[in-house]
């Protein structure tokens, strides 16, 4: 996605659909751990999770939100989105190497520039792992923007090619 472009209040429909994919490695559990702060042997520790009811380490639930977050902000409405709420259901487990389709929904459109989005994520095997809904503010100027290149990011000591 190198192109982002968002759709305004007024072009936004109800009943309008939009989807934002992306898997989950190793490395983003850990990143996530440090940047968040939660550091649940369930996320980290693979001995101590087995001995839970998942049977092995899961993600965040909130990684997860996470990607609700980035297909408002890139895919729908995009850029210039305003988050006001979210609710979510966590219904199961994400696992390493699980890809997490977010599908989102316009369920209504309110005043004020207020839009309800309806998001269920799933993963691979087309089983929802959350669902809820978002309030949002719709951007209510066009706006076309080249993706933001990101720093590439390295987990332990550089200098160790092990």
């Amino acid at each position: 996605m190198d192109a982002l472009e968002n759709l305004t209040y007024d072009e936004l429909e109800v009943g309008d659909t939009a989807t934002y994919t992306k898997s989950l490695t190793e490395d983003q559990i850990i990143l996530f751990a440090a940047m968040s702060g939660d550091v649940n042997p369930v996320h980290l520790d693979q001995d101590y999770a087995e001995n839970t009811i998942f049977k092995g380490r899961v993600a965040h639930g909130m990684w997860s939100g996470a990607l609700i977050s980035a297909a408002i902000a890139t895919v729908m409405p995009g850029p210039g989105s305003i988050y006001l709420e979210q609710t979510m259901k966590f219904l199961r487990p994400v696992k390493i190497h699980d890809t997490l389709t977010v599908n989102l929904r316009v369920e209504e459109k309110q005043s004020k520039n207020r839009v309800l989005i309806s998001c269920s994520v799933c993963n691979q095997n087309k089983e929802v792992v959350l669902e809820g809904n978002a309030r949002i503010i719709a951007p209510t100027e066009k706006m076309s923007m080249t993706m933001p290149s990101l720093p590439r990011i390295t987990i332990g000591d550089p200098d160790n090619q092990d």
